[in-house]
């Protein structure tokens, strides 16, 4: 099936009427009808039911066409990316991170090196958190991750990039809110937000101050019901600093521990594009230059 075949049974299903269709397509309607024919032989079922009332979706063809829509229109974006990528780029690099904010200087990183190297294109991918399963099928040139979750990985380069810190996350009206630092007894009489994908450096934390409090926790399935709950105020949470979004919703505030969580990129270890080299770099010292980042 090619995408004029996909573009006459999309608008049939629309128009609801074949002659209509041929009219919006500019082409006549036995060859429009003729081009539905070989759909429907490659598909093996009717599309539409014709009769003398008119043209209707099949059950089948009804579920068919609003699959292929969504396909049509991911091909669409293809094209035009494509077009867009080739009237200025030769080459791109590829980056997954699981959200903006856990690279905040990525954007500047990606000014800087485009500008410095003509015709190369950097493009975000954005991933689960702790899954590195496109990256390791070759989908990303350079990945960000948390080491603990990559450094058993074999057919893979790490590169350091900053330790995060904990922060302790609650409503920016909190009187917690209004301290530089959060100490272990400042959480007293607290309900705490646990589990969510938590890091071990993470967990001990957590277990810390719930074994010397003694406060009441319960666990949260994912960052973003975490947050969901901190601001319907059932609880606060201790969080790495790098999935800050800084939207300003929330109070993050440093919570004093000697534990942060190591933040890396990785690349392939067969990989021999420089250019992928140079981006890595240019990360690093980027952050370098941060001391916020630099625990």
């Amino acid at each position: 099936m090619n995408t004029k075949q996909i573009d006459c049974v999309l608008e049939i299903s629309q128009t609801k009427n074949f002659s209509r269709a041929a009219e919006n397509l500019f082409i006549s309607q036995p060859s429009l009808s003729y081009q539905i024919k070989l759909v429907e032989d490659e598909v093996g079922f009717l599309i539409f039911e014709r009769s003398v009332r008119g043209t209707v979706l099949t059950p089948a063809g009804e579920q068919f066409c609003t699959t292929l829509r969504n396909i049509r229109s991911e091909l669409k974006r293809a094209v035009e990316q494509g077009q867009n990528f080739s009237s200025r780029y030769r080459t791109n690099i590829s980056i997954g991170l699981p959200m903006r904010s856990a690279l905040y200087f990525l954007p500047e990183a990606i000014t800087k090196f485009e500008t410095e190297h003509e015709g190369v294109s950097v493009t975000p991918h954005f991933l689960p958190l702790s899954d590195p399963s496109s990256f390791l099928k070759g989908e990303e040139d350079i990945l960000f991750s948390m080491e603990v979750d990559v450094k058993r990985i074999s057919d893979i380069k790490i590169h350091k990039l900053f330790k995060s810190r904990i922060y302790l996350i609650t409503e920016k009206t909190d009187i917690l809110a209004q301290k530089k630092i959060i100490e272990l007894e400042d959480l007293k009489g607290r309900t705490l937000m646990v589990g969510g994908g938590s890091p071990p450096e993470l967990r001990l934390v957590q277990q810390r101050v719930i074994e010397t409090l003694n406060i009441s926790y319960f666990n949260s399935n994912d960052h973003e019901t975490t947050l969901t709950n901190v601001a319907a105020q059932k609880g606060i949470c201790l969080a790495p600093g790098f999935l800050n979004d800084h939207q300003d919703e929330f109070a993050w505030t440093t919570f004093n521990c000697p534990e942060t969580v190591s933040c890396v990129l990785c690349t392939h270890a067969r990989e021999q594009n420089e250019n992928v080299y140079a981006f890595v770099k240019l990360l690093q010292k980027i952050y370098r230059e941060q001391s916020e980042f630099m625990a």
